[in-house]
């Protein structure tokens, strides 16, 4: 018998050199979706390839003011957009696809490969952008394969709180990569959706080298609930329910919905879906046949006046508490169809995200003020479960699998670090372990794996309306200080021929201090910024110097004054007779 020939290492490493050569080394890094809970977009490069999975967004939180998405920072790809070969989307929701028309926007994309309810929804989503002819679709399942000349990539079913949701098994000339997407481990499932646990445990037999893995609930212990005990609890809670049914829950979550609509129709109510998200997802979901509802069982809004109250179910957005949701609006009296009845039963099947408490207890509260019968979630009522690995189904996807290396991905930093402490439980050293931030790159060289002492340029990009340009840190910083402090306005009036100020500075304030109340403070601010301007204009001075003189003798005042910084904005009004000269050719003005 003939012994195994080892092969040598192409390169020897010195530890303490974390350089890498992509013509040899393969790279692993995130544009986002680390130290985070959304923006998912991971890369893999080797040479002169890039493979990208998922193309996410962030929603803002509210110090984020004005600003609608929050995307990655495209620069490195845009630089390098003849390497993309493959963009590739393990499932539907937002924070995996949400960003795809802004990638659109700035790079060319041949080809998308996505599972099959993923390309329903960016199909939706281009059609609204007006995209569907800058990409090509094509869609994926677990028996799926793509090829390019370095990359061999493969794919496994997972369970997630929406239909078709893949893990992807990436083969490189360094080593084999698993990305699990967002997944659980859910025995008894709802529908058609079920774990690959064969190919998973035959992936970990022949070997894998890197395993980027779910972080989002890593801190919650033990085993998530199963959807089937979710819907017995709804459809229990559902057939109980003596009057009009409102359920709030995530648009997203497509197997809920299914749930809740299959429930109504057992329980003879006829179903009125609100709010645009739920509304275009409900549409998808019924034309893929993943739910599977009479059309006869929804009703119109027009409708809803023409049944009795125990015969009425309503699907409504607002679950989070959002101000602008159905939810909200019928809390508050505002929406055109819907006015709470006293006896109505409102259903939250969701948990609040971290950071929504305040506004869903301010909607369950102004829900109940007004004569609703309020359930939300609880260990009593299980009426919600989560989409995402709890600590023992992420131990039994580590066991399954079996990395050499294991890096967290798909969360903040806290829960980075209790997932690896978890990998850490299940055999993998901790330091194979890699909690990484945006722009960090773990590099695989003949089946081993460190961190790169080079970082890729990444950062966060704020987005307001469709402008894919992203506003500057200085717009968001002036906008968290007018929400804060407020604005000054300085009205000038100068005579620019004679340098002489034509009369007492004129303030105007916005969300800075109650004018009426403020009168002395506002007339002893004019006359120290008659006194500056004064003493400047004795002198040849500019326009640009004549502002900065404003701001520097104001700014400390009020500070003083009123221990705020408002924004100081100086407006200075030229004598007209100055502007008609300074308007004339400098030739005509010598011969005068």
């Amino acid at each position: 018998m003939k012994e195994n020939s080892i092969k040598p290492p192409r390169f020897t490493r010195n530890k303490n050199d974390n350089s890498y050569d992509l013509k040899h080394d393969t790279l692993v890094f995130a544009l986002g979706g680390l130290g985070e809970v959304g923006k998912n977009m991971y890369c893999i490069e080797h040479d002169d390839e890039i493979i990208v999975i998922d193309v996410g967004v962030l929603f803002p939180e509210d110090s984020l003011l004005g600003v609608d998405y929050v995307i990655p920072d495209f620069s490195y790809l845009v630089k390098n957009q003849h390497k993309i070969k493959a963009v590739i989307i393990t499932h539907g929701h937002e924070d995996h696809i949400g960003a795809i028309p802004f990638l659109l926007q700035t790079i060319k994309i041949k080809t998308i490969y996505a599972p099959r309810f993923a390309c329903a929804l960016i199909t939706k989503k281009l059609e609204e952008r007006k995209l569907t002819k800058s990409v090509k679709l094509v869609e994926i399942n677990g028996e799926s394969r793509i090829e390019t000349k370095y990359f061999n990539i493969g794919f496994f079913d997972t369970i997630h709180s929406i239909p078709d949701s893949l893990g992807v098994l990436i083969n490189t000339p360094n080593g084999r990569i698993v990305e699990t997407g967002d997944f659980k481990f859910d025995l008894t499932p709802i529908g058609q959706m079920n774990s690959d646990y064969q190919k998973m445990a035959y992936i970990g037999q022949i070997g894998v080298t890197l395993l980027l893995s779910d972080s989002t609930n890593s801190s919650v212990s033990g085993f998530s609930i199963s959807e089937k005990k979710v819907a017995q609890s709804i459809l229990e809670q559902i057939r109980k329910t003596p009057g009009r049914l409102i359920v709030s829950t995530f648009a997203s979550n497509v197997t809920r919905l299914s749930q809740i609509l299959e429930s109504a129709v057992i329980c003879g109510r006829k179903v009125a879906v609100f709010g645009r998200s739920m509304e275009n997802v409900v549409d998808i979901a019924k034309r893929l046949k993943v739910i599977n509802i009479p059309e006869s069982s929804f009703i119109s809004a027009s409708e809803l006046n023409t049944l009795p109250a125990n015969k009425i179910c309503i699907l409504c957005t607002g679950s989070q508490g959002e101000p602008l949701a159905a939810l909200s609006r019928i809390a508050n009296g505002t929406h055109r169809f819907i006015k709470i009845i006293p006896g109505d039963t409102v259903i939250f099947s969701s948990n609040p995200i971290p950071g929504n408490g305040t506004s869903v207890s301010a909607v369950v509260n102004q829900l109940t003020r007004v004569g609703a019968n309020v359930i939300v979630n609880s260990p009593l009522t299980s009426l919600h479960t989560t989409g995402h690995a709890s600590q023992e189904e992420q131990k039994l996807m580590l066991q399954l699998i079996k990395p050499k290396y294991f890096m967290p991905m798909h969360g903040e930093y806290k829960m980075l670090k209790q997932h690896m402490l978890t990998a850490v439980e299940t055999g993998i050293p901790a330091e194979n372990c890699f909690i990484c931030a945006n722009g960090d790159a773990v590099v695989l060289r003949d089946e081993v794996c460190f961190r790169a002492s080079e970082r890729i340029q990444t950062d966060d990009i704020y987005v307001d309306g469709n402008d894919i340009s992203g506003l500057s840190t200085s717009v968001i910083k002036d906008r968290q200080l007018l929400a804060d402090n407020g604005l000054v306005a300085v009205i000038v009036t100068i005579d620019s021929r004679y340098n002489k100020i034509l009369c007492l500075p004129n303030i105007v304030s916005r969300g800075f201090v109650f004018i009426k109340e403020s009168q002395t403070l506002l007339k002893e601010a004019e006359r120290i910024v008659y006194d500056a301007l004064k003493i400047k204009m004795q002198q040849k001075t500019t326009f640009g110097e004549l502002k900065n003189c404003i701001r520097a003798a104001l700014e400390p005042y009020l500070y003083q004054k009123t221990n705020r910084n408002p924004i100081v904005i100086p407006v200075i009004l030229n004598h007209k007779d100055a502007m008609a000269q300074m308007s004339k050719p400098k030739s005509s003005i010598k011969r005068k």
